[in-house]
């Protein structure tokens, strides 16, 4: 099994009201960071102006993996090195600044295009691009819903 670690997409939110759900200040106004696995498995909102690398050892608990697969966002040297401790591959490209570049399979890499398929998917029901909703709670909620549409078809 491989997990894909990517940033799905980021929401543009309706509502103006700050507070401690998952709203972040972006040029665009308020934003929401939705993290997820390829398949729609788990889910984890952050706010538009955090890092990625802040949600992907909660992504990951749980889940036996033998390659993760994950974009720039995720490319810190302890991340990757909790995954070689875990006996887990990492197929994550080094970001552009890094002293010193690592090796990844860029074939593997390639595989990638599956969370980008997701997040098309996933655009298709409006009300998770445009969020109505007030409370992180039942955006993650309306989210999960999508996902298991998703797995239905």
């Amino acid at each position: 099994m491989i997990a894909q670690l990517s940033v799905l997409i980021r929401v543009p939110l309706a509502n103006k009201k700050r507070g401690e759900q998952s709203l972040g200040r972006r040029r665009g106004g308020f934003t929401t960071k939705i993290h997820g696995l390829e398949n729609p498995l788990r889910f984890r909102l952050s706010a538009g102006q955090r890092h990625d690398i802040t949600q992907a050892q909660s992504l990951i608990d749980g889940f036996c993996f033998h390659r993760v697969i994950a974009d720039r966002g995720y490319a810190t040297q302890d991340f990757v090195d909790w995954l070689f401790e875990k006996g887990i591959d990492s197929v994550i490209p080094p970001h552009q600044l890094a002293k010193q570049t690592r090796e990844y399979d860029k074939w593997l890499y390639r595989e990638r295009h599956l969370v980008e398929c997701f997040i098309n998917k996933i655009k298709h029901f409006r009300r998770i691009f445009s969020r109505f909703e007030k409370l992180d709670s039942s955006y993650l909620e309306f989210l999960h819903f999508v996902g298991v549409l998703i797995w239905l078809r």
